[in-house]
């Protein structure tokens, strides 16, 4: 939770016009979009650009592509000045998985080698470091990461793990399934100390953080645009410096193979690229509206809000404290623990999204960590109180009932 719980429910973002934000996106009334953190929501304004794009692309595929790279280094510049990073350590890469995979793709042979990640990473970004640490014949350390660590005990849990065998390390800037903050600076300094190369897996931080890399101690950095800066999806950035820079590859080998860093990212024969195109209609689209300061406050409330909310409503039948602490929190993400018997691991989680989301018209994330199921909050603008407030009032009845099922069951096996 932040310093200061929001009890009370924020005002609702409005347009222009007057009309409620979520006006200006295509998403379905009939349902509550509570999980904006998993795959975004585009603008209405940055679904017509790409469109238009499209339709220039088929109009004249032969004029199109040969002048795709130009254009797609023009837009570099207008992301890497939101990121506020050179153009020149800017790639663009469909999503922040992708950009893992073209660093792990560059790493030469380290037999025996070890890579550290945490407990707390995403997990194809892990399947990805395991799969080249076999390919190493090496091993991947996880660091145990407490969920409510604070900042020194997340750093001292990953900075045990490192070794002279170790030959990378993964740490994720904003975690997914947990919600919180790592110390990726603390984390990049020691590396660094140490000779050894890290990757921040920074997938939710552009858009929900101002600036993700003002203080970068670290060379390799892959952020999501298209979850909360709202660009169309398949758009991430990867940002590379130092030694590794110049080794970083497309995975699709294209005439501009022999280019230089970041420019041979800028050709890959016919990907429809429109949604890099269409990337700075959607993050200006915010700022032009709202201002992505005043977003981000608003976001951070209401999450506020959402959990307290939810959290009072989840704990008036059984008394059980929902209320969770995850040491170093975000803007616009909150935890709540669920009742027992509810999301105890990946696949139950996975399991109850589509459950709620077709039994009873919400899209929410639920997660597991340690065995225990929590839901994950995460507000953009469209969202309002009343949205957090109807799954109080009418889910949270229905998933206590369930849990209840659930540990009956386990009971009686």
């Amino acid at each position: 939770m932040s310093e200061t719980e929001v009890t009370t429910a924020p005002r609702s973002l409005l347009l222009a016009d007057g009309r409620p934000a979520d006006r200006a996106w295509s998403l379905d009334p009939a349902l509550k979009h509570l999980n904006h953190g998993s795959f975004g929501a585009v603008p209405l304004v940055a679904q017509e650009r790409q469109e238009l794009l499209r339709v220039e692309m088929e109009r004249s595929p032969v004029v199109w592509f040969p002048a795709l790279p130009q254009r797609l280094a023009a837009t570099r510049v207008e992301l890497a000045d939101f990121l506020r990073v050179s153009p020149g350590d800017l790639a663009l890469v469909p999503n922040a998985s992708a950009g893992a995979s073209v660093v792990y793709a560059a790493l030469t042979l380290r037999p025996g080698g070890e890579i550290v990640v945490t407990d707390h990473g995403y997990g194809a970004v892990t399947m990805g470091a395991e799969r080249l640490a076999r390919r190493w014949g090496g091993r991947v350390r996880t660091a145990r990461v407490p969920l409510d660590a604070d900042e020194d005990q997340a750093y001292e849990a990953v900075a045990a793990e490192l070794g002279d065998a170790t030959e990378l390390v993964v740490v994720d800037q904003i975690t997914s399934a947990t919600a919180r903050r790592l110390p990726v600076e603390r984390i990049g300094a020691e590396a660094r100390r140490r000779g050894i190369p890290v990757l921040v897996d920074g997938a939710h931080a552009p858009g929900l953080l101002d600036a993700p890399l003002a203080d970068a101690t670290y060379d390799l950095w892959t952020g999501n645009l298209h979850k909360w800066g709202c660009a169309p999806r398949g758009t991430a950035a990867l940002v590379a410096r130092g030694p590794l820079r110049d080794r970083l590859h497309p995975l699709i080998d294209s005439w501009a193979a022999a280019d230089p860093y970041p420019d041979r990212f800028d050709q890959q024969g016919t990907v429809d690229a429109t949604a890099y195109l269409a990337a700075p209609t959607s993050l200006a689209f915010i700022e032009r509206t709202w201002g992505w300061p005043a977003a981000r406050r608003y976001m951070d409330e209401l999450a506020d809000y959402g959990a307290h909310v939810i959290g009072t409503a989840l704990a008036e039948p059984t008394g059980a404290d929902s209320a969770v602490d995850v040491g170093m929190p975000v803007p616009g993400m909150r935890l709540v623990r669920l009742p027992d018997g509810l999301a105890a691991d990946r696949i139950e989680a996975d399991a109850l999204r589509d459950r709620v989301a077709l039994e009873l018209g919400v899209e929410a994330a639920f997660t597991s960590f340690d065995g225990i199921g929590y839901l994950r909050l995460s507000a953009h603008v469209y969202n309002t109180a009343a949205d957090y407030e109807y799954f109080a009032e009418e889910c949270v009845p229905v998933l206590g009932n369930w849990a209840r099922e659930n540990s009956g069951k386990r009971s009686a096996q």
